[in-house]
């Protein structure tokens, strides 16, 4: 580099190589997604077995989305005429950027990626070149090709290629800004189809950019294009001879103006995707009152918003850099218009999918903000206005409103092959690229809006529960209850820009003014008197302990369920719950089980926070409890009962203990498969399990596991959380209370609130049901 960089720029410079160099050279790699373990496996993945997909494709190539990754695989194609900012640097020297587009795809949509380098820019060439490789591919992503050439290869494949192909550069910032645009002309009240919109730039994301406005309702005479040459318009010496490229020529006005200052007067709305500084302040303040500045031009936009706002104060702007609002940033939307038009098969990108595309983007923008966004962006304000015009690229529920928008578009414009009839469940289904635990709760959610009950919060104040409450309502989930000072709830829920209203979305119980305090101290003193607990203690701990409060009231029926723990010690809010709610009918004990979903399947690990050491009944009873609740999630349980010891092999107190914790989960389930005492291995694998004892009675792998104490089952889940479940679990689950209560921890997210909520509406569901039948 010839430049002379700054210390900040050495500094990153330095970073982004050693990022680029290690741990593994590159930022990609090829995973196999079958085990490749013994012959067997080796004979199915490839000769012999791998002729029966060979010839089932060939016989109907649709299976091919079967059979193959082709459905989920897109190529990024470049030939690195147009890289970034960094123009021709050849297709060498832009393989980076292509493995990074990689990256964004498998983060964002869970799409695996090729990334295609080719060393041609002769146009018929690449056209050839790509589309040769259709049979490999499931859609094709165009990156950093110049303009014009760009605008015909892409329309030269769309024409050959039964997939989709789209040009990222032109058509995502077309996506993106359409959807800027879309919200600021709503903010500052003005008809799309009358504004004058001014460009500067004529390459291939500003035509696509007009292209795609022209189709929201921008008349094409308002649109006033500057090239290099500045104005298009019919006097220029280009147009006059013949010479103007077709995509330029659409815009091409009769006018007197020659200039981009002459094209900026009076203009509602500049669009740049030019260079830097060319829209000066001088130019900004003879724009039209409330002026929309859209200026995309990377690094350096054509105008910096301080700059625009010191001359217009009244300007809302846009610009393609993250450190100022509004960035228009192409993440946005090409992994999601991909992913939706992969699933329903699409054989082309239409305008209606690209419309689609941007209507959502629009209404996301009005939504509040998630608790993902919300963290990501600490500190900022994150609510539709002047500086929020479209969402974050953090924003998880991208996918969840685009891709089914643009299956629906894909199928309504006839290019689907596979069409989804459920639009709604494919919804649901994309929540595991959201959320880990998305797909495995679905039956949990299921059951709870069935079923909407009563659900008390104890935290009710806490940021992470208001967030919570706010998807719970939106999901028909609950009703909720928040226990806190109503002034305070309400401040934070508009702070957090949350449509929360008390009254409405909730009710609210403030322990230092509840009208029924008496009526509680007094039922928590009938209840502790014989344990030290004095009437003025029953007093001070009733109003301390939101806890407490809510604990009573799910006793007293004013609640159906009950949440907690989000601070303070875990065995604290244990002793209030055991007081208030107790033990549910025939039980002995309680316990805490925990999910994790892995990828290999969803593991529950008991008894993570309440017994010490348990008693091989207590053992054998936790069991019992733990797979009446994974029954919940619709998976059969299947319990091992896990030891240093296996099948024998010690003789040690502990082992004689699970051991014996197995024989009476036996003779108390024996529909349940079980089998203990084993090691960790064992449960998990068969294989393992059979070179001990061939004949076990636990088949495949267990999903519950046992552990023979508190420290054993804290120990592993937490370990197995951080190594192999990417920080993600589902509970504490508190098992075995008169009523559905739960106890969380101080790192508690928001989507674990949620969780836990569903699965204590969904638990009162079945305890309403029980006592109906048996009234």
């Amino acid at each position: 580099m010839d430049k002379k960089l700054s210390d900040a720029e050495a500094a990153l410079r330095e970073a982004a190589l050693d990022y680029h160099r290690a741990p593994v050279r590159g930022k990609i790699s090829v995973t196999p997604t079958k085990a490749l373990s013994n012959q067997r496996d080796l004979s199915l993945a490839y000769s012999p077995g791998v002729a029966y997909a060979c010839l089932a494709i060939e016989e109907d190539p649709a299976l091919a989305a079967e059979y193959t990754s082709r459905a989920n695989l897109v190529a990024v194609v470049t030939n690195g005429t147009a890289v970034l900012g960094l123009g021709d640097i050849g297709p060498l020297a832009g393989k980076p950027v292509m493995e990074g587009k990689g990256c964004l795809f498998k983060k964002f949509a869970g799409i695996d990626v090729f990334d295609i380098e080719l060393a041609e820019r002769d146009p018929d060439k690449l056209v050839e070149i790509i589309a040769a490789l259709e049979p490999t591919l499931g859609g094709v992503n165009l990156e950093d090709i110049k303009a014009p050439e760009c605008f015909y290869i892409e329309r030269r494949l769309r024409e050959r290629m039964n997939v989709p192909v789209f040009h990222d550069d032109q058509h995502g910032t077309a996506i993106i800004s359409s959807a800027a645009l879309l919200n600021a002309l709503e903010l500052v009240g003005k008809d799309i189809a009358s504004v004058k919109l001014a460009v500067s730039g004529a390459g291939a994301a500003a035509i696509a950019c007009l292209d795609l406005m022209v189709d929201l309702g921008v008349r094409r005479e308002n649109v006033w294009v500057c090239d290099s040459k500045g104005l298009i318009q019919s006097e220029r010496a280009d147009v006059l001879a013949g010479k103007l490229d077709e995509s330029k020529m659409r815009y091409c006005q009769r006018s007197t103006g020659r200039t981009l200052a002459d094209a900026v007067a009076d203009a509602d709305v500049f669009l740049g995707c030019s260079a830097a500084g060319v829209l000066t302040p001088e130019m900004v303040a003879t724009m039209a009152a409330q002026p929309v500045i859209l200026a995309l031009a990377n690094p350096e936009p054509e105008i910096r918003p301080e700059l625009a706002k010191a001359v217009r104060p009244d300007c809302i702007i846009a610009t393609g850099r993250s450190d100022y609002p509004n960035q228009v940033n192409n993440v946005l939307c090409f992994p999601y218009i991909f992913r939706g038009a992969l699933d329903c098969g699409a054989t082309k990108i239409t305008e209606a999918m690209k419309i689609a595309c941007v209507h959502e983007i629009a209404a996301l923008a009005k939504a509040e903000a998630s608790s993902e966004v919300a963290a990501a962006y600490a500190g900022k304000e994150l609510k539709f206005g002047p500086d929020y015009l479209i969402p974050t690229p953090f924003d998880a529920r991208l996918i969840l409103r685009i891709a089914p928008a643009v299956a629906k578009a894909a199928a309504e414009s006839g290019v689907a092959t596979r069409p989804i009839a459920d639009l709604e469940a494919y919804r649901q289904s994309l929540t595991r690229f959201v959320y880990q635990t998305g797909m495995f709760m679905r039956p949990v959610f299921n059951a709870a809006k069935a079923r909407p009950a009563r659900v008390v919060y104890a935290e009710g104040e806490d940021e992470r529960v208001l967030r919570a409450v706010q998807a719970v309502l939106d999901e028909g989930l609950a009703r909720p209850i928040l226990v806190g000072r109503p002034g305070v709830i309400a401040e934070r829920a508009a702070q957090a820009g949350l449509r929360l209203e008390a009254g409405r979305d909730y009710e609210v119980v403030d322990p230092a003014d509840h009208p029924r305090y008496d009526e509680y101290w007094q039922d928590y003193h009938r209840l502790m008197g014989r344990d030290g607990i004095s009437p003025e203690a029953a007093r001070t701990t009733v109003r301390r302990s939101h806890t407490l409060t809510s604990a009573l009231m799910v006793r007293r029926g004013e609640a159906d369920a009950m949440v907690c723990g989000l601070a303070g010690r875990y065995d604290s809010h244990l002793e209030h719950v055991r007081a208030a709610i107790g033990l549910k009918p025939g039980a002995k004990t309680l316990a805490a089980m925990n999910a994790l979903p892995l990828d290999s399947g969803t593991l529950f690990l008991a008894d993570t926070f309440v017994n010490e050491e348990p008693s091989a009944e207590q053992l054998a009873e936790i069991a019992l409890m733990a797979a009446e609740e994974v029954r919940r999630f619709g998976l059969p349980p299947k319990v091992a009962f896990v030891s240093h010891s296996i099948f024998g092999s010690s003789a040690r107190g502990s082992a004689q203990r699970m051991r014996a914790a197995r024989d009476l989960f036996v003779k108390m389930a024996p529909h349940i498969e079980c089998d203990g005492e084993m090691h960790g291995d064992a449960a998990l694998s068969a294989e393992v399990r059979a070179r001990y004892l061939p004949d076990s009675t636990l088949t495949g792998s267990a999903n519950v596991l046992v552990l023979p104490n508190l420290d054993a089952a804290n120990i592993l889940f937490n370990v197995l959380k951080m190594t192999s479940g990417h920080g993600v679990t589902v509970g504490p689950m508190l098992l075995g209370t008169a009523a559905p209560a739960h106890i969380l921890t101080p790192s508690a997210t928001v989507r674990r609130v949620i969780n836990i909520t569903a699965l204590a509406v969904a638990e009162a569901a079945t305890l309403a049901v029980v006592r109906q039948a048996t009234t």
